[in-house]
């Protein structure tokens, strides 16, 4: 059942946790108040980061963090070919789009070469929100029709359109009157991550919306979907589990919206972008932050035929969107996961670490399920692994048992109740074993 609370209220500072703060602590959480309400906070005791390298951060008082959650640093917490790019290009020229440079069209080249032929033409924006609003208009365009799927907690940005199609947030924002909410293919309660199994059960919550859709008469434009299904739990099945799913929308005159913010760029080990790893090819695909290492850029990819239909009606500026500076970042980001190899080492490191943890189930009943592919797992805290019932209490407390012994991570799913371990791709063999100690300490603290 989908959680009424928003997404960013799970693992999150409340102000009546201030009162056990440390004076500079306190102090900070308080004049965080200049920034409105609506800003949350990691943990009941916030961590002041100043600093960081690879998948390490130090907070104010020189204590060393091991980062297992932070995706936007993708290549590293401030690798130095990106800070070089960026310097360099810094100290040359930032300036909006609407002048010739090569270096958009070098780099517009080079991302377009990692994706399928069929997606062949590009626009870049700031964020994710940007790419995601941009792709559902370009999206309503194509198809002429208004209504969207989207799962039950799915989060995709933060504008007025997007927000309205990120279920997650339920509660917190109206969802549009049009949106179709379907369940995630939950692959630890459906038996298995198959075709045949959760896939099967998927594309019949698939066929239901786009049926609901068509008798309603408000037109179907499509299915927006981050692949690796982040926010819902983190269920990434067999490749070509959702597939079918995917030919269903098309079969119905859909288009389809790969969000690859979360499991894009060399994340899930076996590929280059999640939806290669489910085994469909998109109609627009979105990035966002792990793109430039954290610096604001992001892009929208299309299928020719799909982006024209918005293209030749109306022109789009966005004055940041791809400007030299951001580009240079993605450039160097780019390069990085290929000079370092760090699409490979997400693959062997990631399944390094599920092994790891999975050898901890036969110690802490609360670990019902470890799941995942390359660096993105989620583990499943459940309070009876027979019945596999989730347990938000254990997994919240269990984060604050993680960074007391500085490890950082937070919580997904529709309870907050699976551990969603997404380190930088920097996360090394020889970073396992910290995360271990600490997971079996920290579970043997809580008496789970």
């Amino acid at each position: 059942m989908t959680n009424t609370a928003s997404i960013l209220d799970g693992n999150s500072f409340k102000a009546s946790d201030a009162e056990g703060l440390d004076p500079r602590t306190r102090s900070l959480t308080e004049r965080r108040r200049v920034l409105g309400a609506s800003y949350r906070l990691f943990y009941r005791h916030p961590v002041e980061l100043v600093r960081g390298r690879g998948a390490h951060a130090w907070d104010a008082e020189g204590n060393e963090y091991l980062d297992l959650y932070n995706n936007v640093p993708s290549v590293g917490h401030a690798h130095p070919a990106v800070v070089a790019a960026v310097q360099e290009q810094m100290s040359e020229l930032n300036t909006h789009t609407r002048y010739l440079h090569p270096k958009i069209l070098d780099y517009a080249d080079d991302l377009l070469s990692t994706m399928p032929s069929a997606v062949d033409q590009i626009m870049f924006v700031c964020t994710g929100s940007e790419a995601n609003d941009l792709a559902l208009r370009v999206g309503r365009e194509f198809t002429g029709g208004k209504a969207w799927i989207a799962t039950a907690e799915a989060y995709h940005g933060n504008t007025a359109l997007v927000s309205a199609h990120s279920p997650s947030l339920t509660g917190a924002e109206e969802m549009d009157p049009a949106l179709r909410v379907i369940e995630a293919p939950d692959t630890y309660r459906l038996g298995d991550g198959t075709a045949a199994g959760a896939g099967a059960w998927w594309t019949a919550r698939v066929a239901e919306a786009i049926a609901d859709i068509e008798a309603s008469g408000d037109g179907f434009a499509g299915l927006i979907i981050d692949s690796s299904f982040s926010s819902d739990g983190i269920f990434l099945g067999e490749p070509g589990m959702i597939a079918a799913a995917v030919d269903l929308v098309h079969a119905h005159g859909g288009v389809v919206i790969a969000d690859e913010v979360q499991p894009g760029f060399g994340r899930t080990g076996t590929h280059f972008w999640g939806f290669e790893r489910a085994d469909y090819v998109p109609d627009l695909v979105t990035t966002g932050k792990p793109m430039g290492n954290g610096f604001p850029v992001a892009s929208m990819a299309a299928r020719r035929e799909v982006l024209e239909a918005f293209s030749l009606k109306r022109p789009y500026f966005n004055t940041f969107g791809g400007n030299p500076v951001a580009i240079s970042a993605a450039q160097a980001v780019l390069d990085v996961i290929r000079d370092e190899g760090l699409q490979r080492q997400a693959l062997e490191v990631g399944h390094e670490l599920r092994a790891a943890v999975r050898e901890l189930q036969g110690v802490h009943p609360a670990l019902g399920d470890v799941r995942g592919s390359g660096q993105y797992t989620g583990v499943e805290i459940v309070s009876d692994r027979e019945a596999k019932t989730p347990s938000s209490a254990v997994a919240l407390d269990l984060l604050e048992e993680l960074r007391d012994r500085r490890v950082l991570t937070s919580v997904c799913g529709p309870n907050n109740s699976v551990l969603k371990l997404r380190p930088p791709l920097a996360f090394r063999s020889t970073d396992v074993p910290r995360l271990v100690e600490a997971l079996d300490a920290s579970l043997t603290a809580l008496g789970v």
